[in-house]
């Protein structure tokens, strides 16, 4: 009789080792495999909730409904307070009723950011009634999530997000009955509007679910990513871009941008005239700029030090080799500054002299204070994450995507509900909105690192980040550093790069502008409403803290742009003829911006 069958039972690991298959065993060692059965069933909860672990929001629900129920006082408060509010309303109904066709005070305004009841049809009988009373509960539920003594802070944070998610979810602007401008519209359009929106919804559907890419007039390689320019290197993980010269002189030192591998590199190369890369080529820069790869299931293992190496390092010796030039000024936007930090202070400490300067744009290098990504980085939230990306070698798109969607709900879902949905309003594309659909993968690996390290950890602001096995800190770091922050960003909060004063021992310019993570960068000269504060920090100055120096410093209208530029020139004063183009793989955008 066979007993194997039998014997599996009694040996999980047995079981597991027989489902995952050959592939798995030959993969990953003994002592990994024990952990599959974990895994498979943590990728599995993963999928089920969008990436977002479930014991995570448990555990913040435990630790606030638990210490509520231990604090009798914050109770109380809160029942005079919703007491106090019902009264209120009930006063407010009462005069709107009487006085339906005047404008009444409102109990309660909105938020600056928040557009939903903007609209003047929503002052009128009973839509006023139903937006105060919606406005109203939002801001007792605020009040009920936080203040409680004994919750953590991340977990307060977590649960006043979550309460802020259901009740967008049922905001009064998000269903058609309640909707004073959405029941107009019908009337006007005769139901029209909802067709329209059936429409819209099909299409999305569409490009959902069987990732049929979104037709719009933007097309990379004409109207995006357009600069001219040639692949002069590639290897496994990046295709670097020279880009053509538009002046008889250039100045003599290159500059090396280093975008962020978490999107396609062509932000800082949009429309014309929005392209920062533009932008310098014809202000005589020689500019260069690294294409990643977008890493399928077989780049699982590509981790932090190979985008070191084979991005940033591999880059800097072919450019040096290109241009002839002992130096290069390098610039880093989000997750490309930090590595580039990183690669600066390794640098610093092999003695490695080929950085002229760092430009640092919506960059962090202390993760304490991540912003309201935090949110979704714990132990539990990680362990889930982990899971997800080993079962399928990287971190879909998709799954990044819902975490950014419910940080800005009321714009990127709800918002967008309404008027494709309901009004059945057509969606109008940007290039800003071209390349945010235009989404790449994360490798297994390095994303691991990246969250354990960093955000978790908080290794390379303490000291303890290793390269080729000895720690790096970033006041090894002797080059001057310009940073940019922008106001409003919730990926890179401007307190948290504002940090970059505390950690490096150098001269450090750091410019703070109107904006949020993607539209405070690219603000090319021209747009209109746009300030920037700026000022210069020596290494012997005396610290100013963030909220001190946003006060005192003088803001200026504009874009920030020109004040960078001349930055990086006085850095480089000489100016020569361009330097030959080596010979080439293919022309610019490449190859690797193309992969899907």
């Amino acid at each position: 009789m066979d007993h194997a069958p039998w014997n599996m039972l009694h040996h999980p690991e047995r079981l597991a080792s027989a489902w995952l298959g050959a592939r798995y065993r030959e993969k990953y060692s003994p002592d990994d495999r024990n952990k599959d059965l974990d895994r498979i069933l943590m990728a599995a909860v993963g999928r089920l909730t969008g990436g977002i672990s479930p014991i995570a929001l448990w555990m913040a629900y435990v630790d606030w409904i638990t210490h509520l129920q231990l604090s009798p006082s914050k109770q109380h408060e809160l029942l005079i307070d919703g007491w106090h509010k019902v009264s209120r309303w009930q006063g407010y109904a009462y005069d709107a009723m009487r006085h339906a066709d005047s404008k009444l005070e409102p109990c309660v305004d909105p938020l600056p950011q928040d557009k939903r009841f903007a609209d003047p049809a929503w002052q009128q009988w009973p839509f006023n009634l139903m937006y105060q009373g919606f406005l109203m509960s939002q801001q007792w539920w605020h009040r009920a999530t936080t203040g409680i003594s004994g919750v953590s802070e991340h977990h307060e944070e977590v649960m006043t997000f979550a309460a802020r998610q259901l009740l967008d979810m049922l905001s009064p602007s998000n269903f058609a009955s309640m909707n004073p401008v959405v029941i107009h519209e019908a009337i006007r359009s005769r139901g029209q509007n909802f067709i329209r929106g059936a429409a819209n919804a099909a299409s999305n559907w569409v490009h959902e679910f069987a990732s049929k890419p979104r037709d719009h007039a933007f097309k990379v390689g004409e109207t995006l990513a357009a600069t001219p320019g040639k692949i002069i290197f590639r290897n496994r993980l990046i295709e670097l871009i020279q880009y053509a010269p538009a002046s008889s002189t250039v100045h003599a030192t290159p500059v090396l941008i280093v975008p962020a591998w978490i999107m396609k590199y062509y932000i800082l190369d949009l429309s014309p005239h929005n392209s920062l890369v533009r932008y310098l080529v014809e202000q005589g820069h020689t500019v260069f700029m690294i294409s990643w790869k977008n890493p399928d299931a077989a780049d699982r293992d590509f981790n932090m030090d190979d985008y070191r190496t084979l991005g940033i390092m591999d880059a800097i010796e072919a450019i040096c080799k290109a241009t002839q030039s002992p130096t290069l000024h390098a610039v880093g936007y989000c997750l490309g500054g930090t590595l580039l930090s990183i690669t600066a202070a390794a640098m610093a400490r092999d003695g490695d002299q080929r950085l002229a300067s760092m430009t640092l744009f919506a960059s962090q290098v202390d993760f304490k204070e991540p912003g309201e990504l935090s949110l979704f980085i714990d132990e539990s939230q990680v362990a889930l994450l982990e899971a997800l990306m080993w079962e399928q070698g990287y971190l879909d798109s998709r799954q990044m995507a819902g975490a950014f969607q419910m940080l800005r709900s009321n714009d990127l879902i709800w918002s967008r509900r309404l008027n494709h949905y309901l009004l059945g309003l057509p969606e109008k594309v940007t290039d800003l909105m071209a390349w945010n659909m235009d989404t790449t993968r994360m490798p297994y690996r390095m994303h691991i690192q990246y969250l354990r390290d960093l955000f978790l950890h908080n290794d390379l602001a303490e000291g303890r980040y290793s390269v080729n096995g000895q720690p790096i800190v970033l006041s090894d770091i002797r080059v001057p550093i310009f940073a940019v922050g922008t106001i409003t960003d919730h990926v890179a909060p401007w307190r948290s790069t504002y940090k970059i004063h505390l950690l490096t021992d150098t001269e450090v310019t750091y410019c703070l502008t109107s904006g949020g993570h993607n539209a405070g960068v690219v603000s090319p000269p021209g747009h209109p409403n746009r300030q920037y504060q700026i000022s210069r920090h020596m290494p012997n100055d005396t610290y100013t803290n963030p909220e001190d120096w946003h006060r005192t410093t003088p803001s200026q209208e504009g874009s920030w742009w020109p004040e960078w530029e001349t930055w990086l020139s006085s850095r480089s004063p000489n100016r020569q003829k361009p330097p030959s183009m080596p010979p080439a793989a293919c022309d610019a955008p490449g190859t690797y911006v193309f992969q899907r």
